[in-house]
């Protein structure tokens, strides 16, 4: 299983010329043991949309449902331990709340994280593709 940030999977949920090759392979080969996307994905898509950071091709509520009804693609929860672990993630960490609960998601299921954002790819503390 890997992790996919909320980039990635927004990007590859809509099949958009932002998720580069390597991305899709990484995806491609990383599918039968699932593609993890925290729910804290499915809140900040929200966020963004209410925002109007992003735009979506429909609601942002059946997009969700949607995205999360691909193949392989597995909602991870919230739990008290990716909660506490977010919370005491080793320094330097940056100061984006939803990134430290995907961090810590990855972390506390030992699973990689896949990325594009470099200060997800710089922390030295969580392994990313």
């Amino acid at each position: 299983m890997i992790v996919m940030d909320t980039n990635i999977w927004v990007w590859w949920a809509n099949q958009a010329r932002a998720l580069r090759r390597r991305h899709r392979d990484i995806i491609d080969e990383n599918a039968p043991t699932g593609l993890g996307v925290s729910v804290i994905s499915c809140w900040e898509v929200a966020k963004l949309v209410e925002k109007g950071r992003l735009k979506l091709s429909k609601p942002v509520g059946e997009w969700i449902g949607t995205a999360l009804e691909l193949p392989d693609v597995v909602l991870l929860p919230l739990t008290p331990e990716i909660a506490i672990e977010s919370a005491q993630l080793p320094p330097p960490i940056h100061a984006d709340p939803a990134d430290q609960l995907i961090i810590a998601t990855a972390r506390v299921l030992q699973v990689p994280l896949l990325t594009a954002d470099k200060r997800l790819i710089d922390y030295p503390d969580v392994v990313t593709l």
